[in-house]
């Protein structure tokens, strides 16, 4: 019997392969290991619905010509890479070697049906965070009126928080904001436990942050996986603090997006939401103190007039009482003698306590009503604008008019802004909307 060598045994296997299998098959499959060095390889698996076990194997890649035209085209259309845990459809032939063996040579990857599988895996994670009760725990938390302390998750390196940084910074209202940041992953394998990392840093200080805002923006929009975890959306649906999300994504929205408390496209436009709650609640912080001030100066004018007529009737009053009782102490004398006299010195001793009575009577209404002009100056004290300047508030000026609107300052102006510590006077040289 003649013996084959092991290279012609599996020359023929390639040979019967080739005859056999000569076209080209779509397959499903998932990606276990997916690794880039000019040309693309992967490990290709079909697990057990049942059982979770691996059934098949394959392994499988895609040269560098078809890699430049794959990797970009499934990219833009689901704003994903390819990642292991992905599963696809690929389009492969059978192609086997007589050193390497069996391996799938993918010339094209169809990404309508990995979209199909993400839009599957988010619904699944959305349905198991309502099974839970937690998808709208954060949404449900109030704004704070004051949002001025922020805490930021984001990477140091992001366009997007420099972006997020200058606005809050260089708002027209000069609103001042306290922020910190921590320091999180935004692309990548780590997105999920850096994110969670910072949130459990921050909950940690929970009282000394009104808010959370988690911010990307500048990466590549094709690496969002990491924000549609499980893991990740327990985490932001139950965190103790409202969550506002500026990914810099326009046209796809991640899990986090949709549990967190408030969802804007950009970090940019994060900044403004905070910039526009602080301006409507300056507003009316504005006006409630312009209402005290005037409610306890029309207060304080009213108590002056009214001490000023009391006093005024307070010697009238005491002269009529010691008219009176002279007046009957007279008669009192000319009528009765002794007995008359004994009498008199009681009313006397009575109108002494009477006048003891009548200072202390008014006494006590002047420290009363002195007490009531206190607590009004009190309250015009509090509603002053120097009051609210020192809370870390400014005003900002032109024609000596307080500016409420972006409108009402144009370039070459002139503008004022009081603090709490001195007066800035500047020149508008130019605006951004």
């Amino acid at each position: 019997m003649k013996a084959l060598s092991l290279f012609e045994l599996n020359s023929l296997v390639r040979e019967t392969l080739e005859l056999t299998f000569s076209n080209e098959y779509w397959v499903r499959a998932e990606i276990s290991e997916l690794r880039v060095n000019r040309h693309c390889y992967m490990e290709l698996v079909q697990k057990d619905s049942h059982k979770n076990g691996i059934i098949a194997k394959a392994r499988a890649q895609v040269w560098a010509n078809r890699w430049a035209f794959i990797k970009p085209m499934f990219e833009d259309m689901t704003h994903q890479s390819l990642a292991a845990g992905m599963q696809v459809l690929v389009k492969a032939e059978i192609t086997f070697h007589e050193l390497y063996g069996y391996s799938l040579n993918i010339t094209d990857i169809d990404p309508t049906y990995t979209l199909g599988d993400i839009a599957k895996r988010r619904q699944e994670i959305l349905r198991q965070l309502a099974q839970e009760g937690i998808s709208t725990m954060n949404q449900e938390l109030p704004l704070p009126r004051m949002l001025q302390r922020i805490a930021i998750i984001s990477s140091a390196s992001a366009a997007g928080y420099g972006d997020f940084c200058n606005q809050l910074k260089n708002n027209p209202a000069r609103l001042a904001f306290h922020t910190q940041l921590f320091q999180a992953t935004m692309q990548g394998d780590d997105v999920t436990p850096s994110i969670i990392n910072a949130l459990n840093c921050i909950a940690g200080q929970q009282e000394q942050w009104d808010a959370v805002v988690i911010i990307r923006g500048g990466g590549a929009t094709s690496d969002l996986s990491g924000f549609d975890t499980l893991e990740l959306a327990e985490n932001v649906a139950q965190f103790p603090l409202p969550i506002i999300t500026g990914i810099g994504h326009e046209r796809d929205d991640t899990v986090i997006d949709l549990i967190a408390h408030t969802r804007m496209k950009t970090p940019t436009a994060a900044a403004e939401f905070l910039i526009q709650h602080q301006s409507k609640e300056l507003e009316l912080l504005e006006s409630i103190a312009a209402s005290i001030f005037l409610s306890a100066s029309n207060l304080l004018q009213a108590e002056k007039i009214r001490i000023q007529v009391l006093t005024a009737k307070i010697p009238t009053l005491f002269s009529a009482i010691q008219a009176r009782e002279t007046i009957k102490i007279d008669r009192l004398s000319a009528v009765m003698g002794y007995k008359a006299l004994q009498h008199i010195e009681g009313e006397k001793s009575r109108i002494s306590i009477i006048k003891k009575q009548l200072a202390l009577y008014t006494d006590n209404l002047l420290n009363h009503q002195k007490k009531r002009i206190e607590q009004a100056e009190n309250k015009l004290e509090n509603a002053s604008p120097e009051r609210i300047l020192k809370l870390g508030f400014s005003i900002t000026r032109v024609n000596g008019q307080a500016i409420k609107s972006f409108d009402d300052v144009r370039e070459g102006d002139n503008i004022e802004t009081t603090l709490a510590t001195g007066t800035i006077n500047s020149t508008v040289t130019w605006k951004r909307n």
